[in-house]
């Protein structure tokens, strides 16, 4: 692999006008298709072969015209302080408003709240539900342009009015300042650490091209394969922050190379068959772990997944060819101030120990003591970790501002805080014998349960095979009392299935919710062991070591613990929520865990790689383990550094979206980058190394004969280099 990279990346110098050409064109074409592409809906999480989604099959077959799935919106109206919605005046106006609606092109129906009775008992808070034939994905602009002018028309009049429901579900806005001051530190990490302001704005430079390439390759995608908006901002995320990295990596060992006197050229190539090749390996295992979310079977994390992969892919691309073509194009201005006058002047310029080679030796010296601190200190981080709980965010987790978030409130305060969350229980009695004492059997075991505040009318299709309950909770959606209920029902109603030869099925979409979250929580821990299981095997073919990828994959293990700690501790428990302006506290995301284990692993891998082929570089070229752990640091521990602090600000800016996926996402990763990075790989692993010397770097000759060999630290470009280590291992000095 080295050779061939070495080959690209020479290609690359010679030909850098053609290529940073042919890059500058295609960054073009993707912006004008961006520009010009018309934007993905927003889309429900669905997940097939559960039951509540079963059910909603069922739906859409026995109640063809209802659109089980469509979109709906309520209207809720709330009276005056010291007025009651049930005055003539106030009727009035509401009719008004629900008046202005009928009619509308999409609008399937309108409840009266005065003739439904969906008033509250105090009279002071009401609601219409406005149902659409067609789905959210489908609704037109003058559609809920027009839901939005009845509201304000009631406004207008004196009532208070919010919107709920699905219908005024908006994408998430991608831009922010908080992004800019992730991407701001990332410039700054960069001039300090390369000394340089052109070396500094080369990775930004890739970086942003990379990204706008993916953007615009997602946005002409949109439509057609219904991307929403999650999967822009994981693919903006992504594609920064490996941009930047990957840029930096290579940058840096260019100029290690051209410090050691080689023509640019020659550096260039060198550069990018070592650090490119490291680059390829990582890159690779972030693209893996992402694809690999298709096998959990939910169609947006799939979604996702991709989007991300890809958006790691072209960040290789860029790396691997234009980042060589623009050390071509910029030429000595890449060598920071020092190296240059350094190079003018004909003396060598004197290296000093940095920090790096300073903390290598302090945790050669004080090996136990750093493992155990670091270790202890990872493990009760994670403690929280232990107690958590999954869900999927509703309109109660939106920002104040939002409509959506004060209608929630409002009927909340009016009918209870498990009115926003009712359950559909869906009654199949094709096959029983008589069906209306079927429907009354279930409607009574309803009733009779604890937790239901209150079980509505049965409404049957037209054959009278099948009927559909409401039946809502006392407790919250995303309350553990209402996963309890659902699960309650769902093992009583064996007894009545076999009195009465009916099905019943629970849906509406707390059930759904509920559904997706218990799939991710059992698909959590086979993911993580495959994830674990691929991270040894990659790590054993690049290190050509048994120990070494063993103490990686723990080492991961950790720091996503860790990164699950904080999550829970933030977002269930509440500790420094106002701080990171998350107004609203429960349940982890669902679908976070697999998704932060996935590009978290990948990342992971990078540090690993990045960190320690530097290190074996030094071993397979002679130095003793312990030396080879000081020449690691010396080369690529202040450019891991970098890259961890940058990567870390640039997940931590997007903290500032209010979307508890892209909020979840931000912190989630950000804490894992730093574990990962600093505790883990900083600490953690070199102490491991240090106390296992030469053992380390031990494979028995029988799996070595086997192994592909990737050459990964570009021993193929330096000569000569030291034979294998003898494949038993020795004793630890």
């Amino acid at each position: 692999m080295a050779t061939l990279l070495y080959r690209i990346g020479k290609w690359a110098f010679r030909r850098r006008r053609l290529v940073a050409g042919l890059w500058l064109a295609a960054v073009l074409a993707a912006v004008v298709a961006a520009a010009v592409a018309p934007s993905g809906d927003e889309e429900d999480l669905t997940m097939p072969g559960t039951e509540s989604q079963q059910a909603f099959d069922l739906l859409e077959e026995r109640f063809p015209g209802s659109n089980a799935q469509g979109a709906e919106a309520r209207l809720v109206f709330q009276a005056p302080e010291g007025q009651l919605l049930t005055t003539a005046e106030n009727r009035a106006v509401v009719g008004d408003a629900l008046g202005s609606l009928s009619g509308g092109a999409q609008v399937g129906s309108i409840s009266d709240p005065f003739a439904d009775g969906t008033v509250s008992d105090d009279g002071t808070i009401a609601f219409s539900t406005v149902a659409y034939d067609s789905e959210v994905a489908d609704l037109e602009e003058g559609t809920t342009s027009a839901l939005e002018d009845a509201a304000e028309q009631a406004r207008d009049a004196g009532l208070t009015v919010e919107v709920g429901g699905s219908a005024l579900d908006a994408e998430v806005a991608l831009g922010g300042t908080t992004e800019l001051v992730g991407v701001a530190v990332a410039a700054v990490v960069l001039v300090l650490t390369l000394g340089s302001l052109v070396a500094a704005g080369l990775p930004l430079l890739t970086a942003f091209s990379g990204v706008a390439i993916a953007f615009g390759a997602i946005a002409v995608l949109a439509e057609p394969l219904g991307l929403t908006s999650t999967v822009a901002i994981l693919a903006l995320m992504l594609g920064l922050a490996v941009g930047i990295d990957y840029a930096l990596f290579i940058t840096s060992r260019y100029r290690d190379e051209r410090a050691r006197g080689h023509a640019p050229e020659e550096a260039v190539g060198r550069a990018v068959g070592t650090a490119g090749s490291a680059v390829v390996f990582a890159g690779a295992t972030v693209v893996i772990a992402l694809a690999g979310l298709g096998v959990v079977g939910i169609p947006e994390l799939t979604k996702m997944g991709l989007g991300g992969a890809g958006a790691v892919g072209v960040a290789v691309l860029v790396a691997l060819t234009l980042l060589p073509a623009l050390l071509g194009l910029f030429g000595p201005r890449v060598l920071s101030r020092k190296v240059r006058t350094a190079q003018r002047s004909g003396v060598p310029r004197e290296e000093r120990d940095g920090l790096g080679v300073r903390w290598a030796r302090f945790v050669l010296r004080r090996p136990v003591a750093v493992l155990v601190v670091a270790g202890f200190g990872l493990a009760a981080v994670a403690v929280p970790a232990l107690s958590l709980e999954l869900g999927l965010p509703g309109d109660e987790s939106k920002p104040m501002e939002t409509t959506q978030r004060r209608a929630y409130d409002l009927l909340s305060d009016g009918f209870g805080p498990g009115f926003n969350g009712p359950l559909t229980v869906v009654v199949d009695t094709s096959e029983s014998s008589d069906a209306p004492a079927a429907v009354d059997r279930v409607g009574t075991m309803l009733r009779e349960m604890d937790g239901i505040a209150s079980v509505g009318e049965p409404v049957l299709d037209e054959a009278g095979a099948t009927a559909l309950i409401t039946a809502v909770p006392t407790t919250a959606p995303t309350s553990a009392s209402t996963t309890d209920l659902v699960e309650d029902i769902r093992s009583v109603r064996a007894d009545v299935e076999d009195e009465t030869g009916a099905e019943v099925v629970v849906t509406g979409s707390t059930a759904v919710n509920i559904d997706i979250s218990q799939a991710m929580a059992d698909a959590l821990v086979p993911y993580l062991l495959v994830v674990v299981g691929l991270a040894i095997l990659l790590l054993t073919i690049v290190f050509r070591s048994v120990l070494v990828p063993i103490k990686a994959a723990l080492g991961f293990l950790l720091s996503v613990g860790a990164a699950f700690g904080v999550l829970v501790a933030v977002f269930q428990w509440g500790w420094g929520a106002d701080l990171l302006g998350i107004e609203q506290t429960g349940p982890v995301m669902s679908l976070m865990p697999i998704l932060v284990i996935g590009i978290v692993f990948g990342l992971a891998m990078d540090y690993e790689v990045f960190l320690f082929t530097r290190v074996r570089e030094a071993y397979v070229q002679g130095a003793t383990a312990d030396e080879a752990l000081v020449e690691g640091f010396r080369h690529s521990g202040r450019v891991v550094t970098a890259a961890a602090v940058i990567m870390f600000s640039v997940f931590a800016g997007f903290v500032g979206i209010h979307s508890p996926t892209i909020q979840t996402m931000g912190i989630g990763l950000a804490c894992a980058v730093a574990f990962d990075a600093f505790v883990v790989r900083m600490a953690i692993a070199p102490a491991v190394l240090a106390l296992l010397g030469d053992r380390a770097w031990w494979l028995p000759r029988s799996v070595d004969r086997v192994l592909p060999r990737v050459d990964v630290e570009g021993e193929a470009l330096s000569v000569p280099t030291r034979q294998e280590p003898a494949p038993e291992p020795v004793e630890t000095r």
